[in-house]
C-alpha cells in the first residue's frame, strides 16, 4: 500500500480526487522547511507544489519512491539526489495553456491602453472636472501592426503567438529549438529586443537563463517597448528593471513573478508606484479551470507511477 503525503494542499484550490488504488492519504495545508522530514517519514509518494525537498531531506526518507510536483517548475526538488536514489519525479505540464496566455494579454492590453493610469485619474476626479466628454491624459496605442517578441517558443509561447496574430501583431521569436512556423520570424535575442514593441518571456529559470535580461538588454530594447514576464522570477535583473522604469528607458513592464516568492520587503519592484508598471502575485496560472486541470493531471501522474508506467518524468 502506498502512503501519500501532500505537503502544501492549500496551494491548490481545486478538487483533488483520491487515487484509484489502495493507499493512505495525508495532507497538510502548508509545510515549512523544518516540517518536511517528519511529515514525509514513512511516505512512499510525496506531493509538493513549492515546499523544498533537498538532498539532506531525501537522505532521511528511505521509503520515498516518488515526488509528484503539483506545478511545472522543479527547482524546489533536488533532482540529482532523487536520481541517485532512483526516486521518480514527475511534474505537471501544459495545464495553463489558456490561463497564462490570457493573463499575459490582459497585462499587455492594460499597459498599451494605459488602463492603470486612466483608472487612477477617474479615482482622483480628473474626468469629473474635464472640460470635454473624454479625458485624454495618457497616450493609447493599438496592438494591430505592432511587433510581439516571444522569448521561449514552447507550448505557452505558441499560444501567446496565436493570440498576438489574432490581434494583428507581427510575431517574432527566440527559441533554442528549431521553429517550423512560417507565420513567425526567428531572431536572435539582441535583434528581438531592438525591434519589438512588446517582449514576453516564456521560458524556464535555469543557470543559463538567470538574469538573462539585465541592464544591457534593457538598454537595447526599442524605445517605448513593454516587457512582460509571466514565466519565472529571476529571468530579469529586478534592480536593473526598476532603474530602467524610473529612468524612462522602457515604455512599461508587467510581471506576475518575482525572484523570491512571497517577495522580500526590500524587493525594488515592490516600491515602484508607476502608471506603467503592473505587478500581480503569481496568479497567471491560477484560473479555476487551470487549477482543476492541474489537480486532475497530478493524480494521473500518481496513478501512472503506481501502475509502473510513470508520466511526465523530469
Amino acid at each position: 500500500m502506498q502512503t501519500i503525503v501532500f505537503l502544501d494542499r492549500d496551494s491548490l484550490q481545486a478538487h483533488v480526487r483520491r487515487p484509484a488504488f489502495e493507499h493512505e492519504w495525508r495532507e497538510h495545508a502548508a509545510s515549512g522547511a523544518g516540517d518536511v522530514v517528519e511529515r514525509l517519514r514513512g511516505a512512499t509518494i510525496a506531493i509538493t507544489n513549492k515546499v523544498a525537498l533537498r538532498a539532506a531531506d531525501i537522505a532521511q526518507l528511505p521509503d520515498l519512491k516518488m515526488v509528484a510536483i503539483s506545478a511545472t517548475g522543479t527547482n524546489n526538488v533536488d533532482l540529482d539526489a532523487c536520481r541517485e536514489r532512483g526516486i521518480v519525479v514527475s511534474n505537471i505540464r501544459n495545464y495553463s495553456l489558456v490561463s497564462v496566455p490570457e493573463h499575459c494579454f490582459s497585462l499587455i492590453l492594460a499597459l498599451r491602453r494605459n488602463l492603470k493610469a486612466y483608472g487612477a485619474d477617474v479615482d482622483a476626479g480628473h474626468w469629473q472636472r474635464s472640460s470635454q466628454f473624454c479625458l485624454l491624459s495618457h497616450p493609447i496605442a493599438d496592438l494591430t501592426g505592432s511587433r510581439l517578441g516571444i522569448v521561449g517558443y514552447g507550448a505557452l509561447g505558441q499560444k501567446v503567438a496565436a493570440i498576438g496574430r489574432a490581434f494583428g501583431m507581427r510575431v517574432c521569436v527566440v527559441s533554442r529549438s528549431k521553429v517550423d512556423d512560417p507565420e513567425v520570424e526567428v531572431l536572435t535575442l539582441d535583434e528581438l529586443l531592438r525591434t519589438c514593441d512588446v517582449v514576453s518571456l516564456h521560458l524556464p529559470l535555469t543557470a543559463q537563463t538567470a538574469n538573462m535580461i539585465g541592464a544591457v538588454q534593457l538598454a537595447q530594447m526599442k524605445p517605448g517597448a513593454l516587457l512582460i514576464n509571466t514565466a519565472r522570477g529571476g529571468l530579469v535583473d529586478e534592480a536593473a528593471l526598476a532603474r530602467a522604469l524610473t529612468g524612462g528607458v522602457l515604455g512599461g513592464a508587467a510581471f506576475d513573478v518575482l525572484s523570491t516568492e512571497p517577495p522580500a520587503p526590500d524587493n525594488p519592484l515592490l516600491a515602484l508606484r508607476l502608471p506603467n508598471f503592473i505587478l500581480t502575485p503569481h496568479v497567471a496560472w491560477a484560473s479555476a479551470g487551470a487549477m482543476q486541470t492541474l489537480a486532475d493531471m497530478l493524480i494521473d501522474n500518481v496513478e501512472a507511477f503506481a501502475a509502473g508506467q510513470p508520466l511526465n518524468v523530469v
